[in-house]
């Protein structure tokens, strides 16, 4: 017998560099950023949509965003990555679990999130259909990150069990 507790969690971790393309878009958190250098990546390169996602998919224990949307696969391509989201939790929702609540550290020089973290956290909050809070952070002039060539995002999701599964 397999044991299932009744809470899970899941840790997630992204990182892309800024991309060199003009016309590409910086998206976090499902918000595009105007006036912004994008991120480079298969999708639309969305580091904090990306992290939720391996922190969902590592708290009900299906793997990771590689294994589920992999960036070999041409409709991933420019896809938007709240979808990831999305199925994600519906996976873990079909597997008996919901998410509780989604903790995410975003790293980096720019852009400042603070005008916008209300927005994000909302986007988030209702792809994962739970509290999503979303904190910014610098690396101070550090590092990659610190030299401002990408943007580093860790986030933590708890799982609770349901037996049988709920629907929401």
């Amino acid at each position: 017998m397999t044991l299932r507790p009744p809470f899970r969690v899941g840790h997630g971790f992204d990182v892309h560099r800024f991309s060199d393309d003009p016309n590409r878009p910086l998206v976090l958190g499902g918000f595009t950023f105007q006036g912004e250098p994008g991120l480079v990546g298969h999708s639309d390169a969305d580091p904090i949509a990306h992290a939720i996602c391996d922190a969902i998919l590592g708290a009900v224990g299906l793997g990771d965003i590689g294994s589920m949307f992999p960036d070999t696969d041409p409709q991933w391509k420019n896809a938007n990555s709240m979808t990831f989201v999305e199925q994600a939790l519906k996976l873990a929702v079909d597997n008996g679990y919901a998410i509780t609540s989604v903790d995410v550290t975003v790293v980096c020089e720019r852009p400042k999130l603070s005008q916008h973290r209300d927005d994000i956290e909302r986007a988030l909050s209702v792809a994962c259909q739970a509290p999503v809070n979303v904190k910014a952070k610098r690396a101070e002039g550090l590092g990659a990150i610190g030299r401002v060539e990408g943007i580093a995002v860790f986030a933590v999701a708890m799982a609770l069990r349901h037996d049988p599964p709920v629907n929401w």
